[in-house]
This record gives structure tokens, C-alpha cells and sequence, in this order.
């Protein structure tokens, strides 16, 4: 097992655990949601995270995974109906790349990997590989030609980088190949592929981009909640809208002000906009508030031409009761906040 452990930036990032929030004074776009899922039943903070898996071959029968955090990994279709639960335990973030998805699973300290076949359009619970670390937090998936990769967060500042072939990915045996050390609470991460690169948020703090194709990169600040763009304490779920020729865009859950704020994918990762999602009465569907975990794709969906966005929702309309997630068109993102 390889591992490499950076901790030399570790007295320069725990000066930089907590951030004094400065107040946001720039415009906030709003934007409606299009649709949103059947609710999980019960009270309590329950839903978490989203991941879309897009079909190829029938973009219609695309599914979205999401974690419930009281009882495991539940499937929907992209119209919003339920269609699985698989009780595998308290899983908290979902990612996925291909059609291997994995979760993070605090009942079982462990990588919870799963399978979606394309052709009944069904998940699997493949099994639970240990991570060696209590509470496994927050979890995103990426690929780098056919080696599989997930990070792991944890509320102590801790990035676990593992990796498995397809072969070991299916039997839940990936390998430890770093560990990375921020000063405080994580959770949200996405990884970009192509630029080599993992985005992680540190929730009192901001957000944070790791350079992966250097073994000792440190990780350089994206933005904090003292600099004013709109980010809050709790910095939480953030994925990717991807375009053209390494185009693209960074969103963020300022969890704490129900808003989400847009960066440019590149660098320096410029900030372009703040939006929030709000009622959309015409087809009865309640706005957002307190997003946890999102998804973004810039997949072309029935009705979607430019992409999606679907983000947790705490209150449907009632705060921890029946919470559920909503989805956006990323065409009217992209409107609202005069993207290119």
C-alpha cells in the first residue's frame, strides 16, 4: 500500500481553520425549480445527497442515488419517483463515476461501493471496504483513465485519496494512496478529472482546490466566507458544471444563507454569481433552503438541454419533515446569472 501523507502545510492552514464571515452585498438571482422528488418519509434531518447517474443510451431513464442519513442509499428516477431504498446503514455523501457509485457510511467506518445496471436500471449494493478511520463524512468520486478514485472527509480536517481498478472497484477493495490534512471540519469535495484537481470545502472556512497531478501539492485557498462572494460557515455540497475545452463552473452550498455561489472552474476560480432557488407556485413545488448536497451536469436531459442541478432541500416545506430534493434547470442558472 502506497500512501504518501502531506502535513507540511499543516501550521498554515490551522491558522486558517475559522474565517470572519463578511456580509454578501452583491445582487442574488433567483431561480425556480422544474421538479423534485418524492419525499422521505419521516421527520429529521434525513436527506443529504444527490449523484446523477446519466444514461447514454435513454437519457430519459437517467436515475438520481441520494443519501437518506438514517437508513441508506435510496434511487429515484429522474422524474422524481422513488424506486429503490437499499438499507445499507447511515450513508451521508454519494458520488459516483461510470457505473460505480460509492458512499460514505458512517455505520460501518467504511467506502460503501455499489453497481447501476444500464439495462434493468437497478443499483447494487457491491459491499463496504473499511476506510481504517472513524466517521467517514463526506465522499466524491473521479476518474483518471481506468483508475477509479474517491476522497474521503472527515470533521477533523482529514482527506483520505483512494483508488481502485474497475476489477477492485466492483469487489470493494480499493488502496490508500494519500492522505492530506486541513485544519478543520470537511465535508463537500468534487473531483475535476481533466484538470487533475479535487475541490474540498472546509466548512468554517471556504473552499480549498488540491493540485493531484504533483504528490506534494499543498492545497491553495478558491475563496472563504471573510472575502465577501457570497459564501457562508456552513461551506457544504459542490459539484461541477462542465464545458467545453476545460470551461466550466464551481457551485457551492452557503448552507447557512440558502444560496449557492458560482466560480469559474479554472483559475484563479473567480467568482461569478450567487443564486437562490425559490418557489415555484405555478406547479406547486416550495423553494429551497439549507442545502446540504447537490449535483450539477452539463448532460443534455429531456427538457434539460443545458444540464441540471439537484440540491437538497431541508424544509418541504417544513423544516426536517419529509425533506426531499429539488431540481433545477441549469439553462435557467445560466440565464439568471448571465453566464457565457
Amino acid at each position: 500500500m502506497n500512501r504518501s501523507i502531506l502535513l507540511a502545510a499543516l501550521p498554515l492552514l490551522a491558522a486558517c481553520a475559522t474565517s470572519a464571515p463578511v456580509e454578501y452585498a452583491g445582487p442574488i438571482a433567483l431561480v425556480k425549480p422544474v421538479n423534485e422528488t418524492a419525499p422521505m418519509a419521516g421527520e429529521g434531518d434525513r436527506a443529504d445527497d444527490p449523484a446523477l447517474w446519466v444514461n447514454a443510451a435513454d437519457p430519459a431513464s437517467s436515475l438520481i442515488l441520494a443519501t437518506n442519513k438514517d437508513e441508506g442509499l435510496y434511487v429515484y428516477a429522474l422524474d422524481g419517483g422513488e424506486l429503490q431504498e437499499l438499507p445499507v446503514g447511515q450513508v451521508n455523501n454519494v458520488d459516483l463515476r461510470g457505473n460505480i457509485a460509492v458512499a460514505s457510511n458512517d455505520s460501518e467506518n467504511a467506502i460503501s461501493w455499489f453497481a447501476i445496471d444500464p439495462e434493468t436500471l437497478t443499483v447494487k449494493h457491491l459491499g463496504n471496504s473499511g476506510t481504517g478511520k472513524d466517521e467517514p463524512y463526506g465522499i466524491c468520486a473521479g476518474l483518471e483513465g481506468e483508475t477509479y478514485r474517491a476522497a474521503v472527509t472527515y470533521k477533523d480536517g482529514t482527506v483520505q485519496l483512494w483508488s481502485a481498478s474497475w476489477e477492485t472497484a466492483t469487489t470493494a477493495a480499493p488502496t490508500l494512496d494519500r492522505v492530506v490534512k486541513l485544519a478543520s471540519k470537511l465535508e463537500g469535495c468534487v473531483f475535476d478529472d481533466e484538470a487533475q484537481r479535487l475541490f474540498i470545502g472546509e466548512e468554517a472556512h471556504g473552499v480549498w482546490a488540491l493540485d493531484l497531478s504533483t504528490a506534494d501539492a499543498a492545497p491553495v485557498e478558491v475563496d472563504t466566507i471573510a472575502a465577501g462572494h457570497g459564501l457562508v460557515e456552513d461551506v457544504e455540497g459542490m459539484s461541477l458544471w462542465l464545458g467545453e475545452n476545460g470551461a466550466g463552473y464551481l457551485v457551492v452550498s452557503a448552507q447557512a444563507a440558502d444560496r449557492y455561489v458560482v466560480f469559474d472552474r479554472q483559475p484563479p476560480f473567480a467568482p461569478v454569481g450567487v443564486f437562490s432557488i425559490v418557489e415555484a407556485a405555478d406547479i406547486g413545488i416550495d423553494g429551497v433552503t439549507h442545502t446540504d448536497g447537490l449535483d450539477v451536469s452539463s448532460a443534455t436531459l429531456p427538457g434539460l438541454p443545458r444540464g441540471v442541478m439537484i440540491v437538497q432541500d431541508d424544509a418541504n416545506p417544513i423544516s426536517e419533515f419529509e425533506q426531499n430534493f429539488k431540481i433545477v434547470s441549469w439553462a435557467d442558472i445560466e440565464a439568471a446569472l448571465e453566464l457565457e
